[in-house]
């Protein structure tokens, strides 16, 4: 008789070797998912950051303009009868800029000349009262009380006569201002004015620049101004490069609005700019360390701005950076950075966290 564990027995072994292989697999593959993947290798170059002591610069805006320019205004009030000059236009010295309506002197003109011959009339019978009365006072036919108002009167005559003339000159020269010339050789690079506007006297209608050597002006706060003086070099930042300028004016006094000083530069021949551009000046107030990083190195991740810093393992991490003042090709760097670490500065677009950095110089 057969017992009825025994198909059971026998059946045991095969199940636990099952169960024993099914736990074998599962734990392999357990241990492979486990295994973390290896990083993407990126080939960049990297630096290695140091702070150095640099002077500390005060950045103002200014603009860029020839030394010889002038504004050119009317001396007479009265509406812009002809204007035909444009921006842009080169013009010579005593071309024909533009005239104002000369209507108001020619009147002028007119009733001085009239009190000039009003006054010249005046004269005219003083003069002869003078030597019909001469003669009579020779002969003592006259009292002397007489005769010297006689002299008075022709006296006064003569004086009438000067100023009526004077008057006169002096309203025939306006009626020369109503034809306005350019005083120089140059281009009109700003019209401020069109025809029919009312011009007046010290009110620019036009500016000229002439052929000179490019300044740059600026407003300088006290504070800087005192640290300054004429000859002085310092940096001018335009288009992405450095400019090393001259002080070549400082006005000692300050406006009495903006309490700033003025202050023109001169530009080296070769600065590369045009009259009219923007630029900002660095006034040195000192040094200080700073650490700064080429600006290649700066990237723009999602509306941040930041560099990649290489951890001992060569990983890549984005980290924010608050940048400061650009200086040719660096940027200084306010907050973010310390000495010693190292920085991406090649192939950023290839680079994002976790990355490794490989095949590039760390210096």
């Amino acid at each position: 008789m057969t017992h009825p564990v025994l198909p059971m027995l026998r059946r045991a072994p095969l199940a636990l070797v099952l169960s024993t292989a099914l736990l074998s697999a599962c734990g392999h593959q357990t241990d492979t998912a486990q295994t973390p993947a290896a990083p993407r290798v990126v080939a960049a170059q990297t630096l290695k950051l140091a702070s150095s002591d640099q002077q500390n610069l005060t950045l103002l805006s200014g603009t860029v303009m020839s030394s010889n320019q002038v504004q050119v205004a009317s001396r007479l009030m009265g509406y812009i009868r002809t204007l035909s000059v444009k921006e842009g236009q080169t013009v010579k010295a005593g071309q024909l800029l533009f005239q104002v309506d000369p209507t108001d002197i020619q009147g002028q003109v007119a009733q001085a000349r009239a009190g000039l011959a009003q006054a010249q009339a005046n004269l005219a019978n003083a003069k002869g009262d003078y030597e019909r009365f001469g003669n009579l006072y020779k002969e003592q036919a006259i009292p002397k009380q007489q005769w010297d108002q006689i002299q008075l009167r022709y006296q006064v005559a003569q004086e009438q006569v000067a100023a009526a003339q004077a008057g006169y000159n002096t309203a025939a020269a306006q009626m020369r201002y109503s034809s306005v010339t350019s005083p120089i050789t140059g281009v009109v690079v700003q019209k401020m004015a069109n025809q029919g506007d009312l011009a007046a006297p010290g009110r620019p209608v036009l500016v000229i620049e002439g052929q000179g050597k490019l300044q740059v002006t600026t407003q300088v706060p006290g504070e800087v101004f005192d640290k300054i003086k004429v000859g002085d070099k310092v940096q001018v930042l335009a288009n992405g490069k450095s400019l090393q300028g001259t002080i070549a004016q400082a006005v000692p006094v300050a406006d009495p609005m903006s309490h700033t000083h003025t202050v023109k530069i001169d530009l080296p021949a070769d600065a590369g700019l045009d009259s009219g551009s923007f630029v900002r000046v660095g006034f040195a107030v000192g040094s200080s360390p700073q650490l700064r990083v080429p600006q290649s190195a700066v990237v723009d991740r999602a509306g941040m701005t930041g560099v990649f810093v290489v951890d001992k393992d060569g990983i890549a991490h984005f980290r924010l950076v608050r940048l400061g003042a650009q200086m040719g090709a660096d940027v200084e760097i306010q907050a973010g950075l310390n000495p010693d670490d190292t920085i991406v500065t090649s192939n950023l677009p290839e680079v994002e966290n976790g990355v490794k950095i490989g095949g590039g110089n760390r210096g």
